[in-house]
Parts: structure tokens; sequence; C-alpha cells
């Protein structure tokens, strides 16, 4: 019998981190995951994000989370990647796997994986950032290749209050920052909770939808080599 796949994921504390071990054992075969929490600010705006996603921080992360064994690791955090620049993100990213000696890769680097393998150039994002890191996001995927033709924000401040928006929320969220153009339609924050209703959410706006919990596992299982289709994930996970 084939061991377990293992999954390593830098979370930060003020995150809401439940949606991986439902997403991980909703899986076929299902994974384990391990969380270590890192240090943030809590707030959503650059400075912060930028201290949120530093290699202080996320150094302290690796070091706890290397007695676990992980076959991967991802920094799930949108905000703490975008922010330094697609280059900047891909240092932070390799930093990780140095540290950890295994593949590692971000929520941020995931949205552009997921987005060049769907063959996606037009994207829309409801985000549930304050509008200057929204922009900030935005500029992220511009520079990684996409293009953006519709966004709105929220305007939450922290990830705490992001987790407290519901599902009916979102569905709403998602639903009203459709464009004509866009060929999906991506939500950034990993402390949004979707990954319960990801196939509703794809079947309210009625086109693809990418989530920042969803890209940040099906990356994972992506850089392992060991990703299969799945079903009632959303279109993204059928994808290998």
């Amino acid at each position: 019998m084939e061991e377990r796949l293992r999954v390593g994921m830098l979370y930060p504390l003020h995150a809401a981190e439940d949606d991986y071990p439902r997403l991980a054992a909703a899986l076929a075969p299902p994974v384990e995951v391990r969380i270590v929490h890192t240090d943030s600010p809590n707030l959503h705006q650059i400075e912060e994000c930028l201290q949120t996603g530093s290699r202080e921080y996320l150094s302290a992360g690796v070091e706890a989370l290397r007695a676990h064994n992980v076959a991967v690791c991802m920094w799930a955090c949108t905000s703490g990647s975008f922010v330094f620049g697609v280059e900047g993100a891909r240092r932070q990213a390799q930093d990780i796997a140095d540290g950890l000696g295994v593949p590692a890769s971000s929520t941020s680097l995931a949205f552009l994986s997921a987005i060049h393998a769907l063959g996606l150039t037009h994207v829309a994002v409801a985000a549930t950032y304050p509008e200057e890191l929204a922009n900030a996001f935005c500029a992220f995927l511009v520079e990684g290749g996409v293009k953006v033709v519709h966004l709105d924000c929220m305007g939450i401040w922290t990830g705490g209050e992001v987790g407290e928006v519901g599902r009916e929320a979102v569905l709403h969220f998602a639903r009203a920052n459709d464009h004509p153009e866009a060929e999906a339609v991506l939500i950034p924050d990993t402390a949004l909770h979707t990954v319960d209703f990801l196939s509703e959410l794809e079947a309210e706006v009625g086109k693809l939808v990418l989530t920042a919990n969803q890209v940040t596992m099906w990356e994972a299982l992506r850089l392992t080599g060991r990703s299969t289709p799945q079903s009632n994930l959303g279109r993204l996970m059928t994808v290998v």
C-alpha cells in the first residue's frame, strides 16, 4: 500500500486553517497535512504583508516543519507572497525548498501555475483585500503574463475578519464579479473558507473559479507528481 502523501503548509497565525484538512480528506487518495503557523502582523497592508512573508518569519516556520518529514511544502499565504513580485515569490519559495530539502511553492505562484495549466489568459479578480493590496495582486498576475479584465474588493483589513465571511456572501461576491471577457474568476485569500463548495462556486458563476486554498493544494500535488483527477472540488482539481 502506497504511503500517504504528507504535505507541509506554512500558514500565518491569523488565518483560518481548517479548509486544508477537509480538502486533504476529500482527495482520492487522501493526503496528510501538517500545518505550522508563522508569525504575522495580521493586517492587509503592503508593509505588513512584506513582514508576514519575510525570510525571518518563514525561516522559523521551516525550522518547526523540518521534524514533520513532509514531501512538499507550500507557503499558504497569497498576500505574503505576491507583494514580493514574481521573482521575489520564486526566491521565497526556493528559500523554503532549500531549508527543507523538498519542493516548495506559494499560493501566489500556485495561481500562476493553475492559470497556465488551464491555458487561461484573461481573468477577473474578486478579492477580500483593501484596494491597494488587491491592486498588488493584479500587478503580480500581469507580471506573470495574465490579463486582469475586472477587479473588485471587499476591503477587509484582517485575515480573522475574512474567515468570518459566510458561504452565501462568497457565492454572491464571486457571481457579482464575473466579466464577459474573463475565462475564470480568482478569489485570492487563504483565510476565506471555500473548499466545501468549490463546485457550487463554479455553478453559481457559470465558469471556472480558482480559490486560494484550492490552488495551494493543487500545486502541492503537482509538485510531488502524485496528483490524480478529483471530483466535486472544482475544474482545476481534474487537471493533472
